[in-house]
């Protein structure tokens, strides 16, 4: 393809039942870059057939296995997808004109969150989802923080905006999503622990009334009926959780 160069980078742990689909939409790029962590089922024969450029390691922090991936991306724009994500075509067509005008930098990316086959689009954030995400970044413009979870992002250069979004199957069914707030809470109260400051309860507790409501009522969750509720409920318990887990299961 003409233009500046761009690597789609997709990091996968475990990833057999999604990566396939995944990298088919990503035939845009130049490249197709994938960073295998820790991975025992087929994803890597799967991101083989892509004739992807592989990143075989094993990492207990996202951002260093991120920045792996980044690192070894050949190209002068990045787009970091992951598995559960797909991009259309008209998002394809998207960043290659946007990339072919723009001066380094990075751009926010819309998302559209499946929950399910049901598209929920109001409720999200609170560390509990994203509605748009510095995902397309010129090469060395973007770096990720050591964090377990909801790593710190280091971004420099113009932030601009694409219009289209990418599809994001966040969770299959309300088991999966009890079972990511398990995951997010646990990786959040090994981050706290090490850091000395877990916080207190009262605070956390303060934290999941302003954090509910901002999802339910500012970010309009309620237009989503049950579903918004429950997106407000899991940003709200985020934080108990995580105090809680740091609190009782470090002593």
């Amino acid at each position: 393809m003409s233009g500046p160069r761009l690597s789609a980078l997709v990091v996968a742990h475990n990833e057999e039942a999604q990566l396939a689909d995944c990298l088919a939409t990503l035939d845009f790029a130049d490249e197709l870059v994938v960073v295998l962590d820790k991975c025992t089922d087929g994803s890597k024969a799967i991101a083989e057939r892509f004739d992807a450029r592989l990143v075989e390691g094993a990492w207990e922090i996202e951002g260093p296995r991120r920045n792996a991936g980044i690192d070894a991306c050949g190209g002068d724009w990045v787009l970091e997808v992951d598995a559960d994500e797909r991009a259309s075509a008209d998002l394809g067509e998207e960043i290659r004109a946007a990339i072919g005008q723009a001066d380094g930098g990075y751009f926010l990316l819309p998302f559209d969150n499946y929950v399910g086959t049901r598209l929920v689009r109001h409720g999200w954030g609170g560390s509990w989802g994203v509605s748009a995400a510095p995902r397309l970044f010129a090469k060395g413009c973007k770096r990720w923080g050591d964090q377990r979870i909801h790593p710190t992002l280091g971004l420099s250069g113009p932030r601009q905006w694409l219009t289209t979004p990418m599809c994001h199957y966040v969770d299959a069914d309300i088991s999966d999503m009890l079972h990511r707030l398990d995951r997010y809470s646990s990786a959040r109260a090994a981050d706290l622990r090490e850091a000395g400051d877990i916080g207190g309860l009262g605070g956390n507790i303060r934290r999941f009334f302003s954090r509910f409501l901002k999802c339910y009522l500012s970010r309009k969750g309620y237009r989503e009926g049950a579903y918004g509720f429950l997106i407000a409920l899991m940003a709200g318990l985020y934080p108990v959780l995580s105090h809680l887990k740091a609190r009782l299961e470090g002593e």
